[in-house]
């Protein structure tokens, strides 16, 4: 399993637009990328930087998404945050939630 973290710094009072956008238009759109697994978004408490972890089946099918369909994706939320998102992919060791067990090296 693979993941894409993308960090944002967000709009003054942009939180509830966010949070809206990604529910109404943005996650509808991820659930029709092949590989497409999950998401998780996060928002520091005083509403300044959001953070949001997509997991994907295959690094090739997040770099599929990152090359198709992610620029029309910033279009969307670029209401919301200011400055260039700053994107980190990571190979998954672990998840309860997706019971992935650590590889063992050998």
């Amino acid at each position: 399993m693979f993941a894409r973290n993308v960090s944002v710094h967000l709009k003054p009072n942009s939180v509830a637009e966010f949070t809206r956008t990604l529910d109404e238009k943005i996650i509808p759109v991820l659930r029709k990328q092949k590989g497409f697994q999950d998401e998780i978004a996060f928002v520091a408490p005083n509403g300044t930087e959001a953070v949001s972890i997509t997991l994907w089946d295959r690094k090739e099918d997040a770099e599929a998404y990152n090359r198709g369909t992610y620029p029309e994706v910033l279009k969307t939320l670029a209401k919301v945050f200011e400055g260039t998102p700053q994107i980190q992919s990571y190979e998954v060791s672990n998840s309860t939630f997706h019971k992935i067990a650590a590889h063992v090296a050998a």
